[in-house]
Order: structure tokens, then C-alpha cells, then sequence
């Protein structure tokens, strides 16, 4: 089905429409994620102030044992710190600071090397805590709970302003993927999830979060790619491969090219392992369609908004791109045959 593809001048109103429909959802759901994320967030950061007796033990051993703290660490200082910012002011390895960021230690990094870095961590970390935030670091009273919860609310909502536009993004496609499921699940299909592997996909059944094994670049090593959906059509044979669809996201004008870019990238790699047959579509709301619809010929991806009004075909891309690759071959033959005939006249 391809209802738009052959219709550019009505492609505006159809991508007013989706991006009207994302801001919608926007407005009403957003602000519920993030005050979700947030409560959660307090939450950690009230254990990390429990870790650190308040901030009074930010030391080498307390950052050893309790690694995962230095996220909030880091927005409870006055700015709060970077990681680039903190592995330059403390002058520590930042492979360090990465492993800690994950909730971890390095483990090829030599005990006293951790230690040094630890060290310099907590120095820096403690000369630039907010006092404004943590009232009892000036005074010998030690804090009440209303202390304690008001500076792990402003901890954590500097935490969530960090990553606000991955917290929405996630709920977004959850919201796409529950569409996706209820969809399917009226259709009689079956959720399989953690059931099957990818190719192991019965007719009639669909799966969310599955990896896929495709091959990498020229080391040919294997490595799983992450997929949101995977669908086995119910007329699909067991040897035919399941739909692969990745649901994106914007709710702006900005930044639309990084999606579409990762999304081929993606599709490349599925190709070189499994050719031409593998089926990705994209299943994209507001302005991400208009990374999809204004590089049509790039031989990207199957794609389609939530007004469900067009749909962009491979063998389109891929018959632009045999166009193109053959009017390469006619030049570099012209432009071989006319050096040949010029070394000839000069040999004579």
C-alpha cells in the first residue's frame, strides 16, 4: 500500500497532522513520565545520601562500595559537574569515571590507581557541594527528613533535567508499542516475548525488546541488534523472516537526520547479514517523518507515520540506487575509454 507516496504536495498536511497528534500526547503524558522518573530518582538519591551519612563520608571507601552514587554526586554540586568536567577538575582516568557512571569499577584498573582517583573524587566533590541545597553542611544541627527530601527532590530533578528528552522518548514508544500490541492482539495474533528467539517465530505471533545477530563491518564477529517489534505475519512460512519495525519519535524540527541515519545504519547491517529480504519498517509519529519522507532515495527503510499515510517501498530505493550505480559504470567507462584514446594519440 503506498496511499501518499506519488503525492508530495500533500505530504505538509499529513506531517501537521502527525506532529499536531505527538504534541498532544505530549502536553497530557509528558509531564506525567517525568514526575514518574523523578519519583524514582528521589528515591535513589535519598539511599545515596543514606551511603554518605549525609554527605559527611564521600570518601574512598564510601565511592568503592557504593559506585553507582556518583550521578547524583555530581548534580550536588554547585554547577553541577559534567562527566567531562569532573574527570578534568579532578584529574582522574576517565574510563574510571565511565565504569562509576554505570555502577561499577574497572576491573583491569590496579587497586592503588582506583584509590588515587577515588581520592581526588571526593576532594573535588566536597569543595563544590551546594550549600544552598544542603542547608546542614554549615551548621553542626544535623538534617530533619524535610532537609533530607527537599534536597533529594532538587538532586533528582536535576538528574531527570539531564536525560528529559530520553524519559519522554521512552514513554513515547511505549505508547507506540502498546498500539502496536493492542493492534495485534485484536488481529488474533500471540505475544511471544522471551519465548522465541528471531528466527524461531511461529505465523501468528509478535515479540517487543528482541535482539537480532547480525555480522559487524569486516571482522565479521556477530553481535546483537536491538529490535522493538518483531512480527510474524500469520500467512508468513517458518523459513520466510519475521518483520522487524523500530518505533521513532519528535516532537520537533531539530535533530530528525540523527534517527533516519541510525535507522539506515541499522537496515545495512541487517542486509549484509540476512540480504535483501529482511523487512525493517519504521513506525515513526511527529517530525521524524520528515527525515523519512524528505530522503526518500537514500535506501533507508519501509516507512510509516500515525496518519498511516504513506508508505515508502525498498524496491523503490533500491531501483533509484540501480539507476544510479549504472549511470557510475557509463561514466567511469566514458571517462576510461577517452584516457585510453588520448595515451594512444600521444604514443603516435
Amino acid at each position: 500500500m503506498s496511499v501518499n507516496r506519488d503525492k508530495p504536495d500533500r505530504w505538509k498536511d499529513d506531517i501537521a497532522a502527525s506532529v499536531d497528534m505527538y504534541n498532544e500526547w505530549f502536553v497530557k503524558f509528558a509531564p506525567a513520565a517525568y514526575r514518574r522518573t523523578r519519583e524514582k530518582t528521589t528515591v535513589d538519591v535519598e539511599a545515596m545520601l543514606q551511603a554518605t551519612d549525609n554527605l559527611a563520608s564521600v570518601n574512598v571507601p564510601s565511592l568503592r562500595e557504593q559506585p553507582a552514587v556518583l550521578p547524583a554526586l555530581r548534580m550536588s554540586t554547585c554547577p553541577p559537574l559534567a562527566v567531562d568536567r569532573l574527570v578534568g577538575l579532578a584529574g582522574v582516568s576517565s574510563n574510571l569515571v565511565r565504569k562509576m557512571e554505570e555502577g561499577r569499577l574497572p576491573p583491569r584498573m590496579s587497586t592503588e590507581d582506583i584509590s588515587r582517583d577515588l581520592q581526588r573524587i571526593a576532594e573535588t566533590l566536597t569543595k563544590m557541594f551546594d550549600p544552598d541545597i544542603f542547608v546542614w553542611l554549615a551548621r553542626t544541627k544535623p538534617p530533619s527528613k524535610k532537609d533530607l527530601f527537599r534536597a533529594a527532590t532538587v538532586v533528582a530533578d536535576r538528574l531527570c533535567g539531564a536525560v528529559a528528552s530520553p524519559i519522554v522518548r521512552n514513554a513515547q514508544e511505549k505508547r507506540q508499542l502498546d498500539a502496536i500490541g493492542d493492534w495485534l492482539d485484536g488481529k488474533g495474533y500471540v505475544c511471544a516475548d522471551g519465548k522465541r528467539l528471531f528466527d524461531e517465530m511461529q505465523p501468528g505471533s509478535y515479540a517487543f525488546r528482541m535482539n537480532v545477530p547480525v555480522r559487524q563491518g569486516e571482522s565479521g564477529r556477530t553481535v546483537n541488534l536491538p529490535v522493538d517489534a518483531v512480527i510474524m505475519p500469520k500467512s508468513g512460512r517458518k523459513s520466510r523472516l519475521p518483520l522487524l519495525l523500530e518505533a521513532k519519535s519528535a516532537g520537533d524540527y531539530a535533530n530528525v537526520n540523527k534517527r533516519r541515519k541510525e535507522e539506515a545504519a541499522k537496515n545495512s547491517q541487517l542486509r549484509s547479514t540476512y540480504g535483501k529480504k529482511v523487512r525493517l519498517v519504521l513506525f515513526s509519529a511527529g517530525t521524524s517523518i520528515v527525515a523519512i519522507w524528505a530522503t526518500r532515495p537514500q535506501r533507508t527503510l519501509t516507512g510509516f507515520g500515525n496518519t498511516g499515510s504513506t508508505i515508502y517501498r525498498n524496491s523503490d530505493c533500491e531501483r533509484h540506487d540501480d539507476r544510479r550505480r549504472a549511470f557510475r559504470r557509463t561514466r567511469r567507462a566514458t571517462l576510461d575509454a577517452a584516457g585510453r584514446a588520448g595515451r594512444c594519440e600521444g604514443a603516435g
